[in-house]
């Protein structure tokens, strides 16, 4: 792979705009308890994040392909020099390694923080992941485990990396216990969701928005934090609809949200999941008992997305609530395109479209 190629392509600020066209970013509020705060995007929180594991943590490595230079999106820049090659190095360009050689590692005490360039590339690691490093602490008895071990990597559309580079995998995750499954819809959330993920007793996985890397600014605390694994985030309180999603989704919901209430008169209740192993079913439950109706948007193709898993939960536990069908809004089942990425993606007016169809049921 031409890295030059790849710095250019998804670095350049003109396509940063571009994705951002498909969603409107609303900051998170950061708590007056948090302290003094810093106008940070998405990877240079995650970038913070990392550097507070490295100085309060001896044994915290961070390693993967090109993190050296501060790889693709940079989310590792000026660590290397900070802390030196020995926690901060490049590895060869094989992801089944990558893993491999964080699960030994983590399991020999030492904080592993590892980089896969793309989600899209992390299905080589998929034996690594699934078979080793979520079932070591089962397997041993729990004499020894790999929870030191936390995988980061890109996921999602970026507006122009088609089928190689604008996937979501994290559904084929979801069906592994014994690991955990993360992804931030902004910059405040992301910081304290990774030091939690790398400070968590479970192996977790990390999936970080690329379309957010950029676009997403928020006033971040400075200071060392970490953000609830397993807790919904509750963004709009409604009393109509429940809209349900994560990562870059979340944004696409708020704004139909208000686009409902402008155009429709209803008012939506948007969750974001936060976390989808585990993922917070009693918030969801609760929501959908008071709107009965509900709408769950993913990028993900529908058939086996999470969102299959979120609906049949609530069918499960609100059947007798439900006003109307359980509506997903998701990609479709292609792999994913290269010029008809903006008809793949669950935008804000087919979101839009099954709210109305809900609310006429």
């Amino acid at each position: 792979m031409n890295i030059g190629k790849i710095k250019i392509l998804f670095s350049n600020t003109r396509q940063v705009k571009r994705m951002s066209s498909f969603f409107t970013y609303h900051p998170d509020r950061t708590p007056d308890h948090m302290g003094e705060t810093r106008k940070l995007n998405m990877f240079q929180a995650i970038n913070n994040a990392m550097d507070i594991v490295l100085e309060k943590d001896s044994t915290a490595v961070v390693f993967g392909e090109d993190v050296g230079f501060g790889g693709v999106f940079r989310c590792t820049i000026e660590l290397q020099k900070k802390y030196g090659k020995e926690r901060v190095f490049n590895t060869p360009l094989c992801e089944q390694g990558i893993v491999g050689f964080g699960i030994g590692l983590a399991t020999c005490g030492s904080t592993a923080i590892a980089e896969i360039q793309f989600a899209d590339y992390m299905f080589p690691a998929l034996d690594q992941i699934c078979n080793e490093a979520a079932k070591y602490r089962y397997r041993s008895g729990n004499l020894f485990n790999c929870g030191k071990l936390t995988i980061r990597t890109p996921c999602s559309a970026i507006g122009h990396g088609a089928l190689y580079h604008s996937q979501s995998p994290e559904a084929y995750y979801t069906h592994t216990p014994g690991i955990k499954i993360v992804i931030p819809r902004g910059p405040a959330k992301a910081k304290g969701l990774l030091l939690a993920c790398i400070r968590d007793n479970d192996p977790c996985l990390f999936f970080e928005p690329k379309a957010l890397y950029r676009a997403a600014v928020d006033e971040v605390p400075i200071a060392d934090y970490e953000s609830e694994l397993g807790k919904a985030d509750i963004l709009l309180t409604g009393s109509d609809v429940t809209l349900i999603g994560w990562g870059t989704q979340v944004h696409v919901l708020l704004e139909v949200a208000e686009l409902a209430k402008e155009k429709l008169k209803v008012n939506c209740e948007v969750i974001d999941l936060v976390s989808l192993l585990p993922w917070d079913k009693q918030t969801v439950v609760n929501s959908v008992k008071k709107t009965g109706r509900v709408v769950i948007a993913h990028e993900a193709p529908k058939t086996s997305g999470f969102g299959s898993e979120i609906a049949a939960t609530i069918q499960e536990e609100c059947f007798l609530h439900l006003e109307s069908p359980i509506a997903r809004v998701t990609g479709f089942d292609t792999p994913f395109p290269h010029v008809f990425e903006p008809f793949y993606l669950p935008n804000k007016w087919r979101c839009f479209q099954a709210i109305k169809e809900l609310t006429e049921y």
